[in-house]
């Protein structure tokens, strides 16, 4: 069983793999196919995960555990979105007001938790090691902050020119970033095309 799944899933990359590298329809097509049955099944993954959250909490509450309270608040929470979601769609003014008045703050929250970590990252990186790097990290950290508050100093002039320029740096670090999340996907597909990892179960 273990080698069957190996060779289908195998099989399966190398398809979708091949239909960027051969100008051929029929590679293309069964890719094609292939991918819409991974998205289908992930969209099915991801419907699965939802009702074990809803049954997890709900049992949570039947079993009076602490904070079970706020497990009915969630799954409520949860089910009404849903239907308004499905019902009136994403573009109706309460989903927007819904989006607006929980999504976007807790979005937010989760921003400035990021950036106190950032911050507190930094500063115990220069407790262990002070080097050049280290102090440009911390400071073009602290510089963007006080830049993009919504206070004084960055309505002065020649602020936006400063942010500008700051910002290349970021920008440079996002970049580094995202070329390291592309080389650890792509190493990653790599193992499963060649069976040394198998998250499909065949471990």
């Amino acid at each position: 069983m273990r080698v069957i799944t190996a060779t289908f899933a195998i099989a399966a990359g190398l398809l979708v793999l091949l239909g960027y590298f051969i100008d051929a329809d029929v590679v293309r097509t069964i890719g094609s196919i292939i991918t819409d049955w991974a998205i289908i099944i992930g969209a099915f993954a991801a419907l699965i995960g939802i009702i074990n959250l809803i049954f997890v909490h709900m049992e949570k509450f039947r079993a009076r555990q602490p904070g079970g309270m706020y497990s009915v608040i969630l799954v409520l929470a949860l089910i009404l979105t849903t239907g308004f979601g499905l019902l009136l769609g994403p573009e109706n003014p309460f989903m927007r007001l819904a989006i607006d008045a929980i999504i976007v703050p807790v979005e937010s929250a989760l921003m400035a938790i990021l950036v106190i970590t950032l911050i507190y990252a930094s500063i115990r990186l220069l407790r262990r090691r002070v080097d050049l790097m280290s102090v440009i990290f911390l400071v073009i950290a602290i510089s963007v902050l006080i830049l993009i508050m919504p206070t004084p100093i960055g309505q002065l002039p020649g602020s936006q020119q400063l942010l500008d320029f700051v910002n290349t740096f970021s920008r440079g670090g996002a970049r580094g970033l995202l070329l390291g999340i592309a080389l650890g996907t792509l190493l990653t597909g790599l193992r499963v095309l060649f069976g040394i990892d198998r998250p499909y179960g065949g471990n």
